[in-house]
């Protein structure tokens, strides 16, 4: 009967925490720009200067927190909790020059001339892009290639 008891217990916590966890799991928040980290806030008034803001949503997760911000023309900018830019969506248009690594821009205008960058992500293990002709490149951390998605 004491084993029944605990089990029950235990899954009434587990059921509880479950709860929590979900919860906890939607915590997107709409804020003002000058809300977002102050590093955030100058690589968008320096790369996207005269782009229109039209949504700036913070993610305060338990263990992490990010920001998104989205242009009004569908473009939109992922940022770490530091203000670090991880991933740029460019709907209408290409990725700012100044933000590619320079051995990625070389690496695309050398083998696909007339192609740009419209969506760039980068973590802690390389870069992943996508051109306007819908090909997907991931590069590595030394901005070797490692896939091509056609």
């Amino acid at each position: 009967m004491k084993q029944k008891f605990n089990l029950i217990r235990l899954i009434l916590v587990i059921m509880f925490v479950n709860v929590q966890l979900m919860a906890c799991a939607d915590n997107d928040k709409i804020i003002r720009f000058d809300q977002l980290p102050a590093a955030a806030q100058q690589f968008v008034n320096k790369h996207f200067a005269g782009k229109k803001v039209a949504l700036v949503k913070m993610d305060n997760e338990i263990v992490y927190r990010d920001y998104e911000l989205y242009f009004d023309n569908g473009g939109k900018i992922e940022f770490d909790k530091k203000g670090n830019w991880t991933d740029i969506e460019c709907v209408n248009g290409s990725v700012p020059g100044a933000v590619v690594p320079v051995a990625i821009a070389n690496y695309v205008k050398q083998n696909y001339p007339g192609v740009s960058i419209i969506k760039i992500d980068r973590d802690r293990n390389g870069y992943d892009i996508k051109l306007s002709n819908r090909m997907e490149i991931e590069f590595n951390k030394r901005m070797q290639v490692v896939d091509i998605d056609m």
